[in-house]
């Protein structure tokens, strides 16, 4: 798939530019992570997390900054069985990007992601019947790779639920283990005319308290006093 061609140039930095040809290599990897970054409108304390050995492990890899990417510690790991359920809702409205991991190399890395958007009732029983919004075949990797979404399909997100359902153990392997998650895309502006509207309507009482007329702050004769009757 077209993200393979990532998972190396994601996690080295200047390694790449010579057999890579994105329109970003001619800068450092941090630069456009942290520019397109939509770390500071996760709303980390509503994130769920479904099937987690440890409460609270998949908040703190989400909450994990560029800079700690590559860091073992926190780590998320499934407990039952191999899969995993992570509930991410943002602070307002997204266009989503990408979706960045890491992982690692060995059987315990998670083989799919099915992604599903704007749904307030997913657990394991919606996401594996849903089609899902889309579906990635992730790399045996301890790179970060980065995940291109169908930019169409995710220009108005607001909550994301991101469903791993296997791993590389193919069936011998009962934990799933993820070390950081994500994602890229543009924050989206919302609700600037409302609250301007909220603003003038909050200060209109006060513009009709003016004492000793009959005519308001805003040259109207609604509400004026009735002094002059």
């Amino acid at each position: 798939m077209s993200h393979h061609c990532h998972d190396e140039h994601a996690g080295h930095g200047g390694h790449g530019h010579n057999h890579h040809d994105h329109d970003h290599d001619h800068s450092d990897d941090i630069t456009p992570a942290v520019q397109f970054s939509l770390y500071e409108h996760i709303n980390f304390d509503e994130i769920n997390t479904l099937n987690e050995a440890q409460y609270g492990s998949g908040k703190a890899i989400v909450k994990k900054t560029w800079a700690e990417r590559l860091s073992d510690e926190p780590e998320l790991a499934s407990d039952a069985d191999e899969q995993l359920l992570i509930n991410i809702p943002f602070t307002g409205q997204v266009k989503l990007h990408a979706i960045l991991l890491r992982t690692s190399n060995s059987d315990s890395a998670p083989k799919t992601l099915k992604v599903v958007i704007n749904r307030d009732d997913v657990d394991f029983g919606v996401a594996e019947e849903s089609e899902g919004t889309q579906t990635f075949e992730l790399s045996q990797t301890s790179e970060v790779q980065e995940l291109p979404v169908k930019r169409a399909k995710f220009s108005a997100v607001r909550r994301l639920s991101l469903f791993f359902p296997d791993n590389f153990g193919d069936g011998e392997e009962d934990v799933t283990r993820l070390g950081y998650i994500g994602f890229r895309g543009e924050w989206m502006q919302l609700g600037r005319a409302p609250a301007n509207i909220l603003y003038e309507a909050a200060a209109n009482p006060s513009d009709h308290k003016v004492k000793g007329t009959n005519v308001n702050a805003m040259g109207s004769h609604i509400g004026g006093g009735g002094g002059g009757m």
